[in-house]
């Protein structure tokens, strides 16, 4: 991979493109007057970032372009804004002022209703291992505009950290957060939105273990959750108690710690 800009950039938006470089082991590349295939098949390279004034985006071979947005989050969070109810928030009761920890973060649109749910008193860590998709939904949750501000503060207010949560929990303080989550890449998707394409190249395909569990079930003080597809077998193996939607493919486990 390598990183350059949009054309014509301004002289932050080079910096900006040096930075993640360096941040991503990679190399910078000056865009100068080269399309983006012309520079792919110089470096003989797969997969190009591209750094603008707006937002990063990923070009891969065969895939669409991959760059931050709120997805379903923004369809939602509308609906929570109208006074509806949403089934991630049923099942965990997240509520205003609880902390929580999203081991899975992807694009963040769990982290964005969870965010939204504890209001400024909360807090939401959105744990991403692709460094790469790291660097992108950060620099997006920083920029994008949905023109509601106060689904664009609780944008602003996730925390995000790039790393394996396989790693990152043992490191953690026991019931230092009130949830854990956990949404692993399902093996057989349920959506066919072209969108969440590219994200699947980028994940860290690794199945939940009973370690982190462990380890979860430590850090959290009242529920850990795991999101998978209803015949996984997941929830059984790992000791979750399944709250299953009726007619949906997506399914819910719950270890209650309370």
């Amino acid at each position: 991979m390598i990183v350059t800009t949009t054309e014509r950039p301004q002289e932050s938006t080079v910096e900006k493109a040096v930075q993640l470089a360096a941040e991503l082991q990679s190399v910078y590349v000056p865009r100068g007057n080269k399309t983006i295939r012309a520079l792919r098949v110089l470096r003989n390279i797969d997969e190009v970032l591209i750094v603008g004034p707006a937002d990063i985006r990923l070009v891969q071979e065969g895939q669409h372009l991959f760059y931050y947005h709120p997805s379903m989050a923004l369809v939602r969070l509308k609906r929570l804004r109208d006074g509806g109810n949403d089934t991630l928030l049923t099942v965990t009761g997240a509520s205003p002022g609880n902390t929580i920890l999203d081991c899975t973060a992807g694009l963040c649109s769990d982290s964005l209703v969870f965010s939204y749910a504890v209001g400024r008193e909360g807090k939401v860590i959105a744990l991403e291992a692709s460094r790469v998709v790291h660097a992108i939904v950060r620099e997006g949750l920083l920029t994008y505009e949905t023109g509601l501000a106060d689904i664009d503060a609780a944008m602003r207010a996730i925390q995000t950290a790039s790393g394996r949560y396989q790693e990152r929990l043992p490191e953690l303080e026991d019931k230092s957060a009130d949830i854990v989550y956990f949404d692993p890449m399902f093996e057989k998707p349920v959506t066919t939105s072209s969108s969440l394409i590219p994200l699947r190249s980028q994940a860290f395909r690794e199945p939940l273990d009973e370690l982190s569990v462990r380890h979860a079930i430590r850090v959290a003080r009242k529920k850990v959750v795991l999101k998978d597809h209803r015949d996984s077998g997941q929830f059984e193996r790992l000791g979750f108690s399944p709250a299953r939607m009726s007619g949906s493919a997506v399914a819910y486990g719950v270890i209650n710690i309370e």
